[in-house]
């Protein structure tokens, strides 16, 4: 008599009571292991419910609409004589063949670019394999980047933005940091995005394997699995999506109190000081965070200017609403010594004969490509200082390998990788495709955000390009004034003559998301004009783009006058 499973719903993250939308079975089916039994839907995705084993369905015990959560039992189903065994292992061929293949395209690394351009490819009908070497898919960005960083800097702007609620007559008292509470809201956070991913790629039927890839030809890599052993894997293409890994500076100890943006992303406790050593998006971010939460904190950049390459006059705004955060905000300066000690982190600075002791310290100088950890020379692919070159589509010095993301230049951002993993994909499967983007946008998540695309005003004087340049002051916006955010700035950057826009900057809260606008004109080759007579929602923070391009125009009435046009 066959043994009766009763299959019950796996771990659903944070989601609990999701309703069933979809049951595409029926009670007497000869179902397959992996096969779908039933589709629930969450407030994020759709996510399938498999069978664990092969056999006969007996019983299904929820119908549509009904909901459940992990653990609910859902069906009852009689397994074949060899649903208990395990899957069979790959076949690796004994010799490199281009023509037995284990998949159409591997893809190196499941990070932003690594999991769309594993994505892009099953849906394109290519058999798929992605390596990834961490527990989980996401990659640095999702894991410890990116989405911690923001669920964290979530909690530091509503933690401000309620203290500076008093001056409009309403306070509240000290906050109380539960940090572990905080740990588990970012642990949810990363894990309902990470099963997410889990799930598209069994929806996808990608097959992900757990290790550390590095080339052993022009047509296989060996992997080091985390289970312990090796599997050699063999593709016809290759998409490689290994990312980069942050700098470590060599004065700096071995010491638990050292971190780079992954280490002060666990929050391993709230420094009364804390030195943050680089003045970029990833140090000003980690800033945020830990000054909202408590600690002064200096920051040491080597560079003359703080986010270098960003114009002067948005930082001259992030400056004078962060002076607060700041016990010390040096440029051009430069750690020369660190030593541990019982008290903490003894820094030194080059010119300083007195060193100054900190319970954290946050090495955030950077981050270098991955690209010669790979073995890639075994491939005849050409590495050059741990980047790749590729072309425009992608495609390193063997056409069938491609690299993506920050493996291949800056800027190093998840956005552009995910566009060029897309490319990479089509391009693997046949299709013809190219990464042509115009402009990558740039976001600063710090309070306020800065966000920038296409050319600068600074990029433009050094080049000796010549722009008009129109600026629309939040101190004009209704919303912003009632939003207590009259210091942001919208500006536009317009190529004289034609009047198109090349470029665009905006400081203020939800900049990064004001930014789109500006990124799709410059694409579509918009001008003052397009942008300016496009009706904007009023009272609106995005109506300040449509209104920087009436200044350009000479038309804004909602700044002094100017001369008739």
């Amino acid at each position: 008599m066959p043994e009766i499973h009763e299959i019950r719903v796996p771990d659903l993250g944070d989601y609990a009571d999701v309703p069933v939308i979809e049951i595409p079975v029926k009670p007497g089916e000869t179902i397959a292991r992996d096969q779908t039994l039933l589709i629930v839907e969450s407030d994020k995705a759709t996510l399938d419910i498999p069978s664990p084993v092969t056999g006969r369905l007996v019983e299904m015990l929820v119908g549509l609409g009904d909901t459940v959560s992990a653990g609910t039992l859902v069906a009852r189903l009689a397994a074949s004589a060899d649903a208990a065994q395990p899957a069979p292992a790959p076949v690796v061929p004994a010799h490199i063949e281009h023509t037995d293949a284990d998949c159409d395209v591997l893809v190196i690394g499941g990070g932003p670019g690594g999991y769309s351009a594993a994505f892009r490819a099953a849906d394109l009908g290519q058999r798929v394999i992605l390596v990834e070497r961490d527990a989980t898919l996401g990659g640095v960005c999702l894991n410890v980047g990116c989405i911690p960083s923001k669920a964290l800097l979530h909690v530091a702007s509503v933690t401000e933005e309620a203290q500076r609620l008093a001056a409009h007559g309403i306070s509240f008292g000290a906050p109380a940091i539960d940090l572990d509470k905080l740990r588990r809201f970012k642990a949810g956070t990363v894990r309902r995005l990470t099963d997410g991913l889990t799930q598209m790629a069994r929806q996808r039927k990608v097959t992900v394997i757990r290790g550390t890839a590095r080339f052993s030809g022009a047509n296989a890599v060996t992997v080091a699995l985390h289970a312990g052993g090796e599997q050699g894997v063999n593709f016809r293409s290759a998409i490689v999506a290994a990312g980069s890994s942050p700098v470590a500076l060599p004065m700096l100890p071995e010491d638990p109190r050292i971190v780079n943006s992954t280490g002060a992303l666990e929050l391993p406790s709230v420094p009364r000081r804390l030195l943050v050593i680089g003045g970029g998006i990833i140090g000003l971010e980690m800033a945020t965070v830990y000054s909202a939460l408590g600690a002064r904190v200096d920051v040491v950049e080597r560079l003359p200017n703080l986010l270098e390459g960003v114009d002067r006059d948005l930082v001259a705004i992030w400056t004078k609403r962060n002076a607060h955060r700041f016990d010390r905000l040096l440029t051009g300066a430069e750690v020369v010594s660190a030593t541990a000690g019982a008290e903490g982190i003894a820094v030194t600075l080059a010119g300083e004969t007195q060193a100054t002791t900190y319970d954290l310290v946050l090495q955030a100088a950077g981050r270098r490509p991955n690209g010669a950890a790979l073995g890639l020379e075994a491939a005849g692919v050409t590495v050059e200082g741990g980047f790749v070159p590729v072309d425009a589509q992608m495609r390193t010095t063997m056409p069938h390998i491609l690299a993506i993301g920050d493996l291949v230049g800056q800027p190093m951002l998840a956005h552009k990788a995910v566009h060029q993993g897309h490319v990479a994909a089509e391009v693997a499967a046949g299709h013809r495709a190219g990464f042509d983007a115009a402009v990558i946008p740039s976001v600063a998540y710090t309070d306020p955000e800065i966000a920038w695309a296409g050319l600068t005003e600074t990029a433009a004087k050094a080049a000796g390009r010549a722009v008009e340049v129109a600026r629309f002051p939040w101190a004009a916006s209704g919303r912003a004034i009632a939003n207590g955010a009259d210091y942001g700035l919208t500006k536009l950057l317009f190529e004289p003559g034609t009047k198109r826009v090349v470029g665009g900057a905006i400081v203020g809260p939800s900049a990064g998301d004001l930014i789109g606008e500006v990124v799709l004109a410059i694409e579509m080759g918009a001008d003052a004009v397009d942008i300016g007579r496009t009706i904007h929602p009023h009272p609106t923070l995005g109506e300040t783009v449509g209104l920087a391009a009436e200044a350009a125009l000479g038309l804004c009435t909602d700044l002094p006058p100017v001369a008739h046009r």
